[in-house]
């Protein structure tokens, strides 16, 4: 390749969802293992007594969560960068389907 030759042409385009090296089945697991804890720590919060006194829960109001540890920040911004999730700052992220109330 000539040196005045720019290297971006030379490079391949990674396909959709191997952003940043990430294999897209590793992307797919950290993202359902997002969406369960999420739905799980919702449930935990709404069958909690204390919503309403003579009720046994009420609707969570939980939006956003911090991602299971077992996957590197690396994945959790990639699919930020897809669209995918939210980063809505101090470690917490939500599903970009969720209604932003922040801004």
């Amino acid at each position: 390749m000539p040196a005045d030759q720019p290297e971006s042409q030379s490079q391949p385009v990674p396909p959709p969802g191997a952003g940043a090296g990430i294999p897209l089945e590793e992307l797919k697991r950290a993202y359902q293992a997002f969406k369960k804890r999420l739905k799980l720590t919702r449930l935990d919060d709404e069958s909690r007594l204390g919503h309403r006194a003579t009720s046994g829960g009420g609707k969570s109001g939980i939006q956003a969560i911090q991602p299971p540890s077992q996957y590197p920040k690396a994945v959790w911004d990639e699919l930020v960068r897809q669209g995918k999730l939210r980063y809505i700052g101090h470690g917490l992220y939500e599903p970009a389907s969720t209604p932003h109330g922040h801004e």
